[in-house]
């Protein structure tokens, strides 16, 4: 019989992969397995574009499991696998913003892809500041408990089922506008406290704006890729100069499947949403929202 290993409560035997527990220690301890590390990008992957909070979800992980927190380093990474998702699903509206956006380095914005680039750039900025703030003051670390996300997964579930069903359906992406990108980016910034969920946040405020179900849904999705650039960013600051190749080969392996599960997802939600609302999440959030506060006060 094989001992276990009581720094992760799972068995020694599973072949371990050297994800630290905290990567910018240089002293951590290798503890994932290569089973755990599959588990989170497969996570982060399938929620981060679902309306129920990855944030939320990966901070339950070690938690609820036992586990050793992931580190930066494969947060990081699990952060490129998504992105690259959502570049390859919507890329050709990211095409046209990019080049759209060469036209507004220009002083131009005369084209519906220099207008979507300067939409996006408004709608991010919200989420930049409140992020800085929070950082510098330590506060994303306050609200990283199980109770914060058990009452945020139920209170927004809530929410989203509001803005679904009393919401309009008469706008689409082409009638975004100023208001619509500044309003979806403030709710965006809510994001950032777990169990929010930034594209939950984000399509019920589109929804409540009167856009329909698969235009709020794109429009969240396109609001997140500078989202995840300046998150990624962020935290590579953190990891820079203590990656080795064994957390290198862990990364990539992470960034991989956290991208197929993103793609997985979006393929699978913008699907769903031609014939389907968005009460199926809703009932999840709820359901685990509850879970989550009997547990937390029990």
């Amino acid at each position: 019989m094989s001992d276990s290993d009581p720094t992760t409560d799972f068995p020694s035997s599973p072949p371990k992969l050297y994800a630290y527990a905290i990567a910018n220690d240089p002293k951590a301890t290798p503890l994932m397995t290569l089973f755990q590390l599959l588990l989170v990008a497969i996570i982060q992957g399938l929620t981060e574009f679902l309306p129920v909070s990855s944030s939320g979800h990966l901070i339950l992980l070690p938690t609820l499991t036992g586990g050793p927190d992931q580190g930066l380093a494969i947060d990081v990474a699990v952060h490129v696998g998504t992105l690259l998702a959502v570049v390859l699903y919507f890329r050709s509206e990211v095409a046209e913003a990019t080049i759209g956006l060469g036209r507004l380095l220009r002083g131009k914005m005369d084209t519906p892809g220099a207008r979507l680039a300067a939409l996006l750039i408004l709608a991010t900025i919200p989420v930049l500041v409140v992020g800085l703030t929070f950082k510098l003051l330590g506060i994303d670390e306050m609200l990283r408990s199980v109770a914060v996300i058990g009452w945020t997964m139920l209170l927004f579930g809530i929410v989203l089922y509001w803005a679904d069903r009393t919401g309009r359906s008469d706008r689409d992406t082409g009638d975004w506008d100023v208001k619509g990108a500044v309003w979806m980016g403030l709710a965006q910034a809510l994001a950032l406290i777990p169990g929010t969920s930034r594209s939950g946040i984000t399509i019920t405020a589109a929804r409540k704006l009167g856009y329909d179900r698969a235009s709020a849904a794109t429009l969240s999705m396109l609001m997140s890729i500078p989202t995840i650039l300046a998150s990624g960013a962020l935290l590579s600051l953190d990891v820079i100069g203590q990656a080795d190749a064994q957390l290198a080969r862990d990364a990539s392996i992470a960034a991989g499947f956290a991208f197929v599960a993103a793609l997985l997802a979006l393929f699978l939600m913008m699907r769903l949403l031609r014939s389907v609302n968005f009460t199926p999440y809703v009932i999840y959030r709820i359901l685990l929202g509850a879970a989550l506060l009997v547990y937390a006060y029990s």
